[in-house]
């Protein structure tokens, strides 16, 4: 997939020179489309509210809205790749899950090995992205990084999902020890078969046909009382009504 897949991408920097030198790159890869060049993060917000990218090679140091806080906007299936003359934000970038950090100047050797990164990463969510519950193929397992390895997870197996920051806790049935993958929460459930799970916190997916016990404003699994938040009872309560 990795050698004929092209991603989306765009490009976000305040200095005209950068932004120049990267559309260049971006040209002349032939994996990537350029969907856009903006000279501030306000910009590329209103443009890619209804055309988001794959990829968004992203500028730190902007005025009005810097980088960092502009990622935590986008949505979760856009890939942000750091770019910015300030070695001592690598650390910020890494605790908002970029997929890379590049320091200006920028080499072309340096910007090809994030966008293999790239193709790597869309390459094996789209192998193991679940088709649409109802269509043929359609998956029944997805396969998650820990511990240095792959780790098969069969859907049906699932009990109910924490998420932890950057990461997430995979409960599963017959299971001694939950699945710890580095990946957030609105990943994860873009992943998921939505007629099978629902989401009921910000912290909590859990399986609807796993659903025994329901208590005081919390699903009940043995020992484990899962806290329902105010902005997903509605939701949830239109689950039980139906």
């Amino acid at each position: 997939m990795k050698g004929n897949m092209i991603l989306r991408c765009a490009i976000t920097d305040d200095e005209p020179l950068a932004l120049d030198l990267l559309e260049s790159y971006v040209i002349k890869t032939p994996s990537l489309s350029l969907c856009g060049k903006f000279h501030s993060a306000l910009e590329a917000m209103s443009a890619l509210k209804d055309n988001p990218v794959d990829l968004l090679f992203l500028d730190i140091q902007m005025p009005e809205l810097d980088g960092i806080e502009f990622s935590r906007m986008i949505p979760s299936s856009t890939r942000v790749v750091f770019t910015t003359a300030f070695g001592q934000y690598a650390i910020d970038g890494y605790k908002v899950n970029a997929l890379d950090y590049l320091l200006k100047p920028i080499s072309y050797q340096e910007f090809m090995r994030a966008v293999n990164k790239a193709l790597d990463w869309f390459g094996y969510m789209r192998r193991n992205t679940p088709a649409s519950p109802g269509t043929d193929g359609a998956r029944n397992s997805i396969f998650v990084k820990s511990d240095y390895k792959l780790v098969q997870i069969p859907f049906d197996s699932i009990i109910y999902i924490e998420g932890m920051k950057d990461y997430v806790k995979i409960y599963m049935e017959n299971a001694p020890q939950p699945v710890l993958t580095l990946m957030n929460m609105k990943t994860l459930e873009d992943l998921l078969p939505s007629g099978s799970f629902i989401r009921v916190h910000r912290s909590f997916i859990v399986q609807k046909s796993k659903i025994r016990v329901i208590d005081r404003g919390h699903i009940v699994f043995g020992n484990v009382r899962i806290p329902i938040g105010d902005s997903y009872k509605a939701s949830f309560q239109s689950f039980i009504d139906s």
